[in-house]
């Protein structure tokens, strides 16, 4: 039996031991911009359904019930509101435009493996505005 002494006898293995950790770098990168994405939709859908509320004449809307609306939408997601804020604005004209804009900032779950970063956010918002109905 022939023994080779090339010197090559570990390369994979470290080349394997540079390679895995951006790997994983990348794989965790890829899943927290999916996270944030699917926050910043339930956001959107929150915002566009307060302002859907505030739109419609006064009986059925008011501005309180965009934000109860907005805070129902966000609860449903697991999103409290005293993290995330919730502001209607109204046009004082009849027919004027109502906004309603949700900010949220979103924790990264994987920041504390990243030194230096901590307890990271990223500040996600979302602004609807449409036509009052009369």
């Amino acid at each position: 039996m022939e023994q080779r002494k090339s010197g090559r006898e570990g390369q994979g293995l470290v080349e394997f031991a540079l390679v895995v950790p951006l790997l994983l770098l990348l794989l965790l990168g890829i899943a927290e911009f999916g996270r944030a994405w699917m926050t910043r939709n339930i956001l959107t859908g929150a915002a566009r359904e307060a302002v859907r509320v505030a739109a419609v004449p006064p009986p059925a809307g008011s501005m309180a019930a965009a934000r109860a609306r907005a805070t129902a939408v966000l609860a449903s997601a697991g999103i409290t509101t005293p993290p995330a804020i919730i502001g209607v604005t109204d046009a004082p004209a009849a027919y004027g435009a109502v906004s309603v804009s949700v900010t949220y900032n979103f924790p990264v779950l994987f920041a504390g493996f990243i030194p230096g970063l901590g307890n990271a956010t990223i500040p996600l918002s979302s602004m609807t505005t449409m036509r009052r109905e009369y």
